[in-house]
C-alpha cells in the first residue's frame, strides 16, 4: 500500500491536530488543579511564655502535612503560619497547637494537656490577646 503527497498531508496535520488539542487539554487540566491548592499565609494568636513554648508550638504546627512554615513571636504572641490549605486548614493547624497545651484564638487546650506543661510555660488562661504596643508621646 503506498500513499500519496494528498493523504500523507492529511495525516500528517491530524497528527498535528491531536496534539495540538491534547495541549490545550494538559493546560485546562494544570490551570484547573493548581486553582484548588492555595498557599496562604495567616497569623492568629497563641498563648505561651518562653522558648520552650515557641519550639513546641512551631513543631505541632509543622507536624501538619501542607504547612510548611511556622514563627511563633514570644513578644506578639502571633504565630505565622504558611500552609497549602488543599493539605489542610488553618482550624487543623490550631487544633495541633491546643493538642500540645497552647491555648488559640479558636481552640482552648484540654486543661488535662494545659496541666503537663513544665513551670516556665503556664500562662493565663484566661488572657488571650496581643500585648499592648508602648503608646508614643509626642513633646510640644
Amino acid at each position: 500500500m503506498t500513499i500519496n503527497n494528498r493523504q500523507f498531508s492529511l495525516i500528517f496535520n491530524l497528527n498535528r491536530m491531536k496534539t495540538k488539542v491534547l495541549s490545550v487539554v494538559v493546560v485546562i487540566l494544570l490551570g484547573t488543579l493548581s486553582g484548588f491548592a492555595k498557599i496562604k499565609s495567616e497569623k492568629f494568636l497563641v498563648n505561651g511564655k518562653c522558648e520552650m513554648c515557641e519550639k513546641r508550638i512551631e513543631m505541632a504546627a509543622l507536624s501538619l502535612e501542607g504547612v510548611s512554615k511556622a514563627e511563633w513571636n514570644k513578644e506578639t504572641k502571633e504565630i505565622e503560619v504558611t500552609l497549602n490549605d488543599a493539605k489542610t486548614s488553618l482550624q487543623n493547624v490550631q487544633e495541633a497547637i491546643a493538642k500540645v497545651g497552647h491555648d488559640t484564638e479558636a481552640v482552648k487546650a484540654t486543661d488535662e494537656v494545659y496541666n503537663e506543661l513544665p513551670a516556665c510555660c503556664k500562662y493565663d488562661r484566661a488572657v488571650l490577646k496581643a500585648p499592648m504596643k508602648p503608646m508614643k508621646y509626642e513633646h510640644r
